[in-house]
C-alpha cells in the first residue's frame, strides 16, 4: 500500500488534507474540505489528479505526477472516464438546445 498526503490551501484559512492511497488496483481519495468530508465532488482531489499543483503548500507538489500515475488500471479511472463521457453529452446537449430555442426565437419572428 502507498499513500500520498498533500496540504491544499482552499476557501478556509487552515489547507485542507488531500490524502491519495493505492493498494493493488483500488485507489482512494479524502479530503477535508467540507464537499470531501460529506463524501461528495472535491474539486482539490480533482484538480491534483488533473496535475493541477496550485494550491499545494505542503511543498511535495512533485508528488501530483506519482498520484496521477495510480490511476492506470482502477476502478476510479473507469468512473472518471464515465464523468468525462457524461459530461460530453451534457456539453452537446446544451449547444443543440441553445441552437433550437435561436431557431424557435427566428420562426417566431418570421
Amino acid at each position: 500500500m502507498e499513500h500520498v498526503s498533500f496540504k491544499v490551501q482552499g476557501s478556509e484559512v487552515d489547507p485542507y488534507d488531500v490524502t491519495f492511497v493505492k493498494n493493488g488496483t483500488s485507489l482512494t481519495a479524502k479530503c477535508t474540505c467540507r464537499a470531501g468530508a460529506a463524501r461528495q465532488y472535491c474539486k482539490h482531489r480533482f484538480s491534483i489528479l488533473d496535475g493541477v499543483t496550485t494550491g499545494i503548500v505542503s511543498g511535495n507538489g512533485g508528488d501530483v505526477d506519482r498520484v496521477k500515475s495510480w490511476l492506470a488500471g482502477t476502478e476510479l479511472e473507469t468512473v472518471l472516464q464515465e464523468l468525462a463521457g457524461a459530461e460530453a453529452q451534457v456539453e452537446l446537449a446544451t449547444k443543440t438546445l441553445s441552437a433550437v430555442k435561436k431557431k424557435v426565437a427566428r420562426t417566431m419572428d418570421s
